[in-house]
C-alpha cells in the first residue's frame, strides 16, 4: 500500500500492534492526543453556531467589547504561542508524509486552539463564564494525553536532542499554564464550584456610549492588529468621520488624570523634587514595556538576513526520505526551506506587531541604547558570516557615523536659524496687515512688501541651507550601506582570495540595510520641551502704602504711591497721556512687579474686581458669553446692562443677534463696540470693586455721557459699589467722590473736588481751562438726553455688520465650499465617495509647476536612474556570487566607479527634490505677498485676518518645510518598492500571479486609510486651533482673568480643549497604526510568497544567487510599504495648503497701473469740489453716501460731525478712493481723482485716523518710511505734536526702538505719533478721522491750535467725535445716512436752536 494511512504504510512490522501495551504503540498514543481536540470541537461547535443567538441578551456591555476575565492578555499569548508550536509539530510530522499519526493530531490540535481562542472570545463578549468548563476539561484531558506522550519518549531515550521531544515538552508546559489561567479564573469570578458567583461590572468607561476609544478595552488580537479601527476606517468612505464619531477620552487618558498623576507624583518626593522622575514614577510603566515591545522587534529584525542565508544556503540541498518514523534534530528542521520561509514570515509578522505596539505605548526614549544593543549584534552577526573583512565593512559605517552626527547638529542649527527668520517674517506681515489701512491711505504698500521679502530672502537662505544638509542625511543613508558592502566585499576577495557565497553576500547586505537605521538615530538626539503649569494667585488691593511699582527694569514706572480708594465710591484718577494712569490700576491689581511699598486689601473685597481694559480684550465667542463671562444669566441684570451700554440697537444689527460669534480679537466689531462690550463685561459681573481704564476713548459724546449717567453713576453706584474710573473727560469730574491726579509717574494730588478747588487752585484753573467752560457751568451738567433710534451702529469701514459677518461665516476654507456646492449638485454618496478617495492631481501638478519644468524634469530623470543604478549593482553582486569563472579582484575593481556613480547620484536626487520644492515656495509666498498687499481694503473687511495669516504661517510654513521632504520620502519609496517587485518577478516570475490579489488589498488599503487619515488629520487641527487659541487668548486676558478671579473657569476649559484635541490625535495615530500593521503583514506575504516561489522554483535551473536577490529586495518591501501610503496621504493633506494658497491668488488687486501724468506738485492749493457723490463699499451692498455736493476752497478748516454711522469717515476714505465711487466725482485742484493712479494720489494726501497705528522699527522709520525727510524736518514735526522732549530723554532719538504695535508707548503717546506722521509730509489737504478721540483734553487743545499753525495754509478736513474741537472751523458739516443735513459757518449753524449741530454742541457741554 503506497498510499497515507494512520499509523504509516509499513508492512513488515505491525504498526497497529499493542502486544507491548497500548501505551508503547506511538501510533495509539498519537491517537489518544486526538481525544481532547475531538472533543472541544463537539462541544463547542454547536454552541457557537446554534446556541449563541439565546446568549446575545445577556450583552450589558456597549460597543459588544470586551469585559476581560482574569488572565486575559495571558490567555491570548499563551494561545498564540500553542498555535506556532503545533505549526512546527505539523512541519516536523509532514517530513514523513507517509505517517499521517505524526502531523494528524497537530492539525487537529492547530484548529482546536483556534476554536478556543474564538469559543473565548464570544463567552467574554456575552459575559456568561458558566461556559468556559468546556474550555477547563479541554485543557486538564490535553495536558493529561501530552503528559503521557512526553513520559512514553522518556521511557524510550527520546530526548532533548530531537525535536519531537522539545516540541511535545514544549505542549505540556502551554496546556498546564492554560489549565491555570482557567483555574484562576473559576477562582475569581466564582461561576462554578461555589454558591454565590461574582457579579462583575464592566468599566465605567464602558458603560459611557461617549467613550469611542477602544484600544484599553479590545482583545489582545484586536489590540495588536487594531482591528476595532475596521468600522471607523471604513465608514469614513461613506460620510466623513466628525467629532462627535470619535466620542471622548477614557477617564485614564484625560488630561486631569494624567496632570493629577503627575502633581501626586511631584508632591511625594520629599527632597529636591525633579520633573523627571516624577514623570517616571507616573507614566514609568507604559514607557518600559513601549521599549521591551521595541527591542523584542529590533532582535527579530534580524531574523530576515539569517533565513535568507539558510534559504540560500540550503536551497540544492534534498531532504533524505523517511520510510520509517524519524525523530530528526532540530537542526535539520531549520534547513529546511520551506520551513525557513515560514519562520521569515512569522518573524516578520511578530517583529512588526511589536513594533506597532511600541509606538502605541511609546514616549521615544532609550533611542541610544537601543541603536547601541542593535549595532553590537549586527556586527557579531557579519562576522559570523563574513569573518574580518565584514569587520573592515562594519568600521566604514562606525568611521562615517560621526559625519553623520555632524549633518545632524547642523540641521538642527539651520531649522533654529529659518525658524527665527520666519518668526521675523510672520511678525511683519502680521503688522502690515493689522495696519493695512493705513499703509494703503499713505501709499506705502510697496515699501513695507520689501521689507517682508528682504526677511523671506534671508529666510530662503537658510532653508537652502537645511535643504542641502537634509540631502546630505539622505545622501549618507542611502550611499553608507553600498559603500560599506563595496569595502567588505572587495576585502573578502583580497582576504581570503576567494569570493563569499551568495548565502553569505545577500544575508550581509541585508544586515547592512538594518545597521544604518540605528546609527543614524543614535545621530540624533531626543529633546522633551516639558510646560511648567504655574499658579498664579493674584492680589486685589484698596489702599497703597510706599509703592513703587515697575515693569520689569530696576527704574520704577510709578514712584512714591500712596493712595486710598474710598469704599462704596467712584474714584477718578486723571491725568495727561503717559503719565501712568492705566499702569497704577495694574499695579494694585498685582500685574505690576513691586520694588518697595505694599498693597492693601480688606477682606470682603479680596474675591474678584471687575476690570475694563484700555485696549478692549475679548473672547472668541457669542456677545452675550462676552458680557456674562461664566456667571449665572440673569435676563433683568443683562437688559439693563446692555441698556446701560447703549449696545441694544448695536445687537439688533447683528445676524444672529447676541448669540454672534465675535470674531478673534473682536475684528468684526468697531472700537467703540468692542469697547462698550468690555464695558458691560465689568458691569454685569457681581463683584464689590469696579476698574474702568479709559472706557470713553473710543465713543462720541452721547454714547459716552449715555455710559456714564446710566451706566456708572446710575448702575453700579445704586449697588454701592468701589468704582475706580480712568478718564480723559475732565467734565464728569464733578461726579466723583474722590479724584486722584497724576504726572510723570506719581501722585500730584489727591482729594475731593471742592478740597483740590481749595489747595490746588492752579490745578483747579488749568482743568477749568481745558474744558473751555465757566465756574458755573462746571457745577451743573447739561445732559441732554436723545433717542438712540436714529443711531446706526453699522462699522462704517466694514460697510455693515451684518454683511461682514456673514461673509467672514461663508470665507470657509475653499475646498469645503467646492464641497458642498458638488455635493448639492449631486447627493449620490457614491460621487461623494469617489471624490473623496481622490488624489488632488491638479493642485499637485499647480505645485510642481510653481517649482518649474527644468527642475521637475531633473528630479524624474535622476530618480529613475538612480534607482535603475543600485538595482544594476545588487543584479552585478548576485552574478559576481554566483558566477565562478570570473576573476575575484577584476570585477571587484571594476566595480568601484559604478559604486561612486549611485553614491553621486544619491546626492543629487534628493538636492532636486529638496531644490524643487524651494523654487515652487519662493513662487508662492512671493505672488500670494503680492495679491494680498494690492487687494482692496474691502478684502480686508470681510476675510478674517485669521484666515490670511494661516496662509502666511501655516500654510507657507507646510510648503515650505513639509512637502519637499514628503514628495522626496514618497517617490524614494515608491521607486524602491517597484524595483524590489521588478525584481522579484523577474527573479521569479510565477511570483506576478500572487501580486495580483496582494495589489488588489493594497489598493483597498490605501484607499480607506487616506480618506480617514485626511478626516482624522482635519479633526487634529481642528481641535488644536481652539486649544492654541484659547490659550493665547487667556494669555491676552489673564490681567481682566486674574481681576475677575476666574482662573479656575479657564483652566477647566483648557483641559475640555486638551481632552478634545488628544482624542483626535489619539485616533489618527491608532489609524495610522491600522495602516502600518496592514502593510507590513502585507510586505510579509510578499516575503512568504516570494520565498515560496523562489524555492519551487529552485529545481528548475534558478541560481541560489538570483533567489537571494530576490528575497533581499522582498525584505525592503516590508520596510517601505507603509511609506508609500502614508506619504501618499501625508502629501494629500499638504498639498490642502498649496490649494488654499491659490486661491488668495485669484484675488482681484486695486488698479495701480494707471499711468497718467499729474503735475509734481499737485495738489497745489487743496481746492476740493464733490459732485453728486455716491459710494458704497461693495456692489452687492447699499450706498453709504448718497448724491453728497460739497466745495472746499482752499486753506479753509472744515469741520464734519455727525452721529456714529452717518457715513463721516466714508467720506474721508473717498477722498483716498478707497471706497467704490459708483457716481458722481471729486476733483481736487482741478482733476477727477477716480483718474488718477492710486498710488500718485495717495501718496499726495495726508490722513490720521482714530485708531493710531506703529509699526516696529525705529521712530524714524515709523515717520518717514521712504527715508527722503532730513532730521531737522523730523525733529520739527515732533515738536509740533509734543513730543520733541520724550523723544529726546530715549536712548537713540530718532533712531530708538519702537516695539510691535508701539506697544512701548501709551495709546495717547502714539496717537502724537500718527500726528506727527501727518506733518512730516507736507502735503496741502490734511484729513484728520477722529483723530484725537483717546488723548487728554490739555493734549487735544494743543493740537487743536497746532493745526491751526502748522497748517494755516493747508486744507484741514476734520471729523470729530467731540463737537467742540470744531468750533473754531470755517466750515461746519453735519451728516445724518449718508446725505449731508446741515453745512455752514459754526456760528451760523448754532443760530439754529433746533439744529442737529446745535443740539451736539449742547450734549458736549
Amino acid at each position: 500500500m503506497a498510499g497515507l494511512s494512520f499509523c504509516g504504510n509499513n508492512v513488515t512490522k505491525n504498526a497497529y500492534s499493542v502486544d507491548t501495551g497500548m501505551l508503547n504503540n506511538g501510533c495509539f498514543v498519537d491517537a489518544l492526543n486526538l481525544v481532547p481536540h475531538v472533543f472541544l470541537l463537539f462541544i463547542t461547535f454547536p454552541i457557537l453556531f446554534i446556541g449563541w443567538g439565546s446568549q446575545s441578551s445577556k450583552v450589558q456591555i456597549h460597543h459588544n467589547t470586551w469585559l476581560h476575565f482574569p488572565g486575559h492578555n495571558l490567555r491570548w499569548i499563551l494561545t498564540f504561542t500553542l498555535l506556532f508550536v503545533h505549526v512546527c509539530e505539523i512541519a516536523e510530522g509532514i517530513m514523513d508524509t507517509n505517517h499521517l499519526h505524526l502531523f494528524m493530531p497537530a492539525f487537529m490540535g492547530f484548529i482546536a486552539a483556534t476554536t478556543s481562542v474564538v469559543y473565548y472570545h464570544n463567552i467574554e463578549t456575552s459575559n456568561f463564564p458558566k461556559l468556559l468548563l468546556a474550555l477547563f476539561i479541554y485543557w486538564v484531558l490535553a495536558f493529561i494525553t501530552k503528559s503521557i506522550k512526553l513520559w512514553k519518549f522518556a521511557e524510550y531515550g527520546v530526548g532533548v536532542l530531537h525535536l519531537r521531544f522539545c516540541i511535545t515538552a514544549l505542549l505540556v508546559v502551554l496546556y498546564g499554564l492554560l489549565m491555570a489561567v482557567e483555574i484562576n479564573v473559576i477562582r475569581v469570578r466564582r461561576y462554578v464550584f461555589f454558591a454565590n458567583p461574582q457579579k462583575v461590572k464592566p468599566p465605567e468607561d464602558l458603560q459611557d456610549l461617549g467613550v469611542r476609544f477602544l484600544q484599553p478595552f479590545v482583545n489582545l488580537l484586536s489590540k495588536a492588529t487594531y482591528w476595532w479601527m475596521n468600522p471607523l476606517i471604513i465608514g469614513a468612505h461613506k460620510r466623513p468621520i466628525e467629532l462627535k464619531k470619535i466620542g471622548k477620552l477614557p477617564i485614564a487618558m484625560r488630561a486631569l488624570t494624567n496632570y493629577l498623576k503627575l502633581k501626586d507624583a511631584y508632591e511625594d518626593q520629599r527632597k529636591a523634587p525633579s520633573i523627571w522622575r516624577s514623570m517616571y514614577r507616573a507614566f514609568g510603566r507604559p514607557i518600559l514595556l513601549s521599549s521591551t515591545f521595541r527591542y523584542l522587534a529590533d532582535l527579530l529584525g534580524f531574523a530576515g538576513p539569517l533565513c535568507i542565508y539558510g534559504i540560500v544556503e540550503h536551497l540544492n540541498k534534498k531532504p533524505v526520505p523517511y520510510f520509517e518514523v524519524y525523530f530528526m534534530s532540530s537542526n535539520e528542521l531549520l534547513q529546511n526551506t520551506s520551513v525557513l520561509a515560514v519562520l521569515l514570515f512569522l518573524a516578520l509578522v511578530l517583529q512588526r506587531t511589536f513594533l506597532q505596539a511600541s509606538y502605541y505605548v511609546t514616549i521615544e526614549t532609550g533611542i541610544n541604547l537601543r541603536g547601541a544593543l542593535l549595532i553590537v549584534m549586527g556586527v557579531i552577526l557579519l562576522y559570523y558570516l563574513l569573518g574580518t573583512s565584514a569587520l573592515i565593512g562594519a568600521s566604514v559605517i562606525v568611521l562615517l557615523a560621526p559625519v553623520q552626527y555632524l549633518i545632524a547638529t547642523k540641521l538642527a542649527d539651520t531649522q533654529k536659524s529659518t525658524l527665527d527668520q520666519s518668526t521675523e517674517r510672520l511678525k511683519k506681515t502680521t503688522e502690515i496687515l493689522k495696519g493695512i489701512k493705513l499703509l494703503k491711505l499713505y501709499a506705502w504698500e510697496n515699501i513695507f512688501c520689501d521689507s517682508v521679502e528682504d526677511t523671506r530672502g534671508k529666510e530662503l537662505t537658510s532653508l537652502r541651507t537645511f535643504a542641502l544638509y537634509t540631502s546630505m542625511s539622505i545622501f549618507m543613508n542611502a550611499a553608507i550601506p553600498i559603500a560599506a558592502v563595496l569595502v567588505t566585499f572587495v576585502s573578502h576577495a583580497l582576504i581570503n582570495k576567494s569570493k563569499p557565497s551568495s548565502s553569505e553576500a545577500f544575508a550581509a547586505l541585508a544586515l547592512f540595510h538594518i545597521l544604518v537605521t540605528p546609527l543614524f538615530l543614535l545621530s540624533t538626539v531626543v529633546r522633551f520641551a516639558v510646560k511648567a503649569m504655574v499658579s498664579l494667585i493674584p492680589l486685589y488691593p484698596v489702599q497703597v502704602n510706599g509703592g513703587f511699582f515697575t515693569w520689569g527694569s530696576n527704574l520704577s514706572t510709578l514712584s512714591d504711591i500712596n493712595i486710598c480708594i474710598p469704599t462704596g465710591q467712584l474714584t477718578m484718577i486723571v491725568g495727561q497721556v503717559g503719565c501712568g494712569k492705566s499702569s497704577l490700576l495694574l499695579a494694585m491689581l498685582g500685574e505690576m512687579q513691586t520694588l518697595s511699598g505694599k498693597v492693601y486689601w480688606s477682606n470682603k473685597n479680596r474675591y474678584s474686581v471687575g476690570y475694563a481694559t484700555q485696549k478692549s480684550w475679548l473672547l472668541n465667542a457669542t456677545v452675550e458669553d462676552n458680557i456674562t463671562f461664566g456667571s449665572p444669566f440673569n435676563k433683568q441684570r443683562y437688559k439693563t446692562v446692555i441698556d446701560a451700554c447703549s449696545l441694544q440697537p448695536d445687537v439688533d444689527l447683528l445676524p444672529f443677534g447676541d448669540q454672534t460669534e465675535i470674531g478673534e480679537r473682536g475684528i468684526n466689531l468697531s472700537g467703540g463696540q468692542r469697547q462698550r462690550i468690555c464695558v458691560a463685561r465689568a458691569l454685569y459681573q457681581n463683584t464689590n470693586i469696579v476698574f474702568l481704564d479709559d472706557p470713553f476713548s473710543a465713543l462720541d459724546i452721547h454714547l459716552s455721557d449715555h455710559l456714564m449717567q446710566e451706566g456708572i453713576l446710575k448702575f453700579l453706584q445704586d449697588d454701592k459699589r468701589t468704582v475706580v474710573l480712568v478718564t480723559h473727560k475732565l467734565q464728569y469730574l464733578i461726579h466723583a467722590d474722590w479724584i486722584i491726579a497724576m504726572k510723570d509717574g506719581s501722585v500730584l494730588r489727591e482729594g475731593t473736588l471742592k478740597d483740590i478747588q481749595t489747595h490746588d487752585v492752579e490745578l483747579y484753573e488749568h482743568w477749568k481751562t481745558l474744558m473751555n467752560r465757566q465756574d458755573q457751568e462746571l457745577e451743573k451738567v447739561i445732559f441732554t438726553s436723545y433717542s438712540p433710534t436714529d443711531r446706526r451702529s453699522l462699522t462704517e469701514e466694514a460697510g455693515g455688520w451684518s454683511y461682514r459677518r456673514t461673509e467672514a461665516k461663508n470665507q470657509v476654507d475653499d475646498d469645503e465650499e467646492e464641497e458642498e456646492e458638488e455635493e448639492e449638485e449631486d447627493d449620490n454618496m457614491s460621487t461623494t465617495t469617489s471624490r473623496r478617495s481622490k488624489i488632488p492631481w491638479r493642485v499637485c501638478w499647480q505645485y510642481l509647476s510653481s517649482g518649474g519644468f527644468l527642475m521637475v524634469f531633473l528630479m524624474v530623470f535622476s530618480k529613475l536612474l538612480k534607482h535603475s543604478v543600485m538595482v544594476a549593482i545588487d543584479y552585478w553582486l548576485a552574478e559576481w556570487t554566483a558566477n565562478g569563472d570570473v576573476p575575484v579582484n577584476g570585477t571587484a575593481n571594476g566595480d568601484v566607479p559604478v559604486n561612486g556613480t549611485a553614491n553621486a547620484l544619491c546626492l543629487i536626487t534628493s538636492l532636486t527634490v529638496e531644490f524643487l520644492g524651494l523654487s515652487a515656495a519662493t513662487n508662492l509666498h512671493h505672488n500670494l505677498l503680492n495679491k494680498i498687499i494690492h487687494a482692496p481694503i474691502r478684502f480686508f473687511d470681510v476675510t478674517p485676518l485669521g484666515q490670511i495669516l494661516n496662509r502666511f504661517s501655516a500654510d507657507t510654513n507646510i510648503i515650505d518645510q513639509h512637502i519637499p521632504p514628503t514628495l522626496e520620502s514618497l517617490t524614494r519609496s515608491t521607486l524602491l518598492c517597484l524595483s524590489a517587485i521588478g525584481v522579484i518577478a523577474f527573479v521569479t516570475p510565477s511570483f506576478l500571479i500572487a501580486l495580483i490579489p496582494l495589489a488588489v488589498s493594497f489598493y483597498f488599503i490605501q484607499k480607506y486609510f487616506r480618506v480617514a487619515s485626511k478626516d482624522l488629520q482635519d479633526l487634529d487641527d481642528s481641535t488644536q486651533l481652539p486649544l492654541l487659541c484659547h490659550f493665547s487668548e487667556t494669555a491676552e486676558g489673564l490681567t481682566t482673568i486674574r481681576a475677575f478671579r476666574h482662573e479656575s473657569r479657564f483652566k477647566q476649559k483648557m483641559l475640555e480643549l486638551t481632552d478634545t484635541n488628544n482624542t483626535a490625535y489619539l485616533f489618527l495615530s491608532a489609524a495610522n497604526r491600522w495602516l502600518e500593521v496592514r502593510t507590513d503583514y502585507l510586505g510579509a506575504v510578499i516575503v512568504l510568497t516570494a520565498a515560496v516561489a523562489s524555492i519551487w522554483s529552485s529545481g528548475k535551473s534558478l541560481p541560489s544567487s538570483m533567489v537571494g536577490l530576490g528575497l533581499t529586495y522582498a525584505l525592503t518591501v516590508t520596510n517601505y510599504l507603509n511609506w508609500v501610503v502614508r506619504n501618499l496621504a501625508d502629501l494629500e493633506v499638504q498639498m490642502a495648503a498649496v490649494k488654499k494658497v491659490n486661491s488668495f491668488l485669484s484675488t482681484e488687486s486695486e488698479n495701480y497701473e494707471d499711468t497718467t501724468q499729474v503735475p509734481e506738485d499737485w495738489p497745489q492749493h487743496g481746492e476740493i469740489k464733490i459732485q453728486d457723490l455716491c459710494v458704497r463699499y461693495d456692489p452687492l451692498l447699499k450706498p453709504v453716501l448718497k448724491h453728497v455736493n460739497a466745495y472746499i476752497n482752499p486753506g479753509q478748516k472744515v469741520g464734519i460731525c455727525g452721529r456714529t454711522g452717518s457715513g463721516k469717515s466714508s467720506l474721508s476714505l473717498a477722498f483716498f478712493n478707497m471706497v467704490d465711487v459708483f457716481e458722481g466725482r471729486i476733483i481736487i485742484d482741478g482733476i477727477d481723482i477716480c483718474k488718477l493712479p492710486l498710488q500718485t494720489l495717495r501718496s499726495r494726501l495726508s490722513i490720521i485716523l482714530q485708531d493710531p497705528v506703529l509699526f516696529s522699527g525705529s521712530i524714524r522709520f515709523n515717520l518717514d518710511p521712504e527715508r527722503t525727510c532730513t532730521d531737522d524736518r523730523l525733529w520739527e514735526a515732533l515738536e509740533i505734536a509734543q513730543l520733541k522732549n520724550m523723544v529726546k530723554a530715549l536712548s537713540g532719538g530718532l533712531d530708538a526702538v519702537v516695539t510691535e504695535g508701539g506697544e512701548n508707548f501709551s495709546v495717547g503717546q502714539r496717537q502724537l505719533f500718527c500726528l506727527a506722521r501727518a506733518f512730516v509730509r507736507k502735503s496741502s489737504i490734511l484729513i484728520m478721522d477722529e483723530a484725537t478721540a483717546s488723548i487728554d483734553m490739555a493734549t487735544e487743545n494743543v493740537l487743536q491750535k497746532v493745526v491751526m499753525t502748522a497748517f494755516a495754509d493747508r486744507t484741514v478736513v476734520t471729523i470729530a467725535h467731540r463737537v467742540h474741537t470744531i468750533l473754531e472751523a470755517d466750515l461746519v458739516i453735519v451728516m445724518k445716512r449718508g446725505n449731508i443735513l446741515e453745512m455752514d459757518k459754526p456760528e451760523t449753524l448754532l443760530e439754529n436752536e433746533d439744529g442737529m449741530f446745535a443740539s451736539f454742541v449742547r450734549a458736549d457741554m
